[in-house]
């Protein structure tokens, strides 16, 4: 049973890229996405973490974007009451996928993001506590994780093809970054201040 709660959104954003031919979702900050057809899911990435989890049988794929909560109780306990939100973020993915047909004994998982590119957050390892996060809950989950790009000081792009698996990243060093830093920045915002109203329970 799936009790819906903060930030459930299924990306709205579709539309044709060009660069690879095919359909595109693009990921914003607290979306996510799953499909079974062949098309791309696109995010943009700073401090935020994504996981790409697929079956690898069916193709049966998705995309989620997330970040913990700069919360100061959380100082010397990064997996602490925050990690609330980003276990809701995988979940919500998680049995969106199971309910679309795919196997939970297939997954993987690629993960990506975690940089350090926010400036003046109470917590300053942010994208670091994103990282352990996604890590640990794929290692507590049993999900194979096949490939990861985290940490680092540079916002990433990703595309992701569910059906293959296929992953192109695209580290973007000479971009001016105040549109992804304002858009964390803002997303940590409503995070803080938004309540938690339901809680995901994970299909087995």
């Amino acid at each position: 049973m799936v009790e819906y709660g903060f930030e459930e959104v299924l990306s709205p954003h579709l539309y044709f890229d060009r660069e690879h031919n095919t359909e595109a979702a693009k990921i914003l900050p607290g979306e996510y996405y799953a499909t079974g057809r062949n098309m791309v899911l696109v995010t943009v990435l700073g401090s935020c973490v994504c996981a790409c989890i697929r079956d690898k049988i069916s193709g049966i794929g998705g995309m989620n974007h997330f970040m913990l909560p700069d919360s100061g109780q959380d100082r010397n306990n990064p997996l602490g009451e925050s990690a609330r939100y980003g276990t809701y973020a995988m979940e919500i993915l998680i049995n969106q996928l199971l309910k679309m047909g795919a196997k939970r004994s297939n997954f993987e998982a690629k993960v990506f993001g975690g940089a350090s590119v926010l400036r003046g957050f109470t917590v300053n390892n942010v994208g670091e506590r994103n990282a352990e996060f996604v890590l640990q809950f794929l290692k507590t989950e049993n999900i194979a994780i096949a490939a990861q790009d985290l940490l680092d000081t540079n916002p990433r792009k990703v595309y992701y093809f569910p059906t293959t698996g296929l992953v192109r990243v695209r580290e973007l060093k000479q971009v001016h970054n105040d549109t992804i830093v304002s858009r964390e920045a803002e997303y940590n915002m409503r995070l803080q201040y938004a309540k938690l109203e339901g809680d995901v329970e994970l299909f087995r």
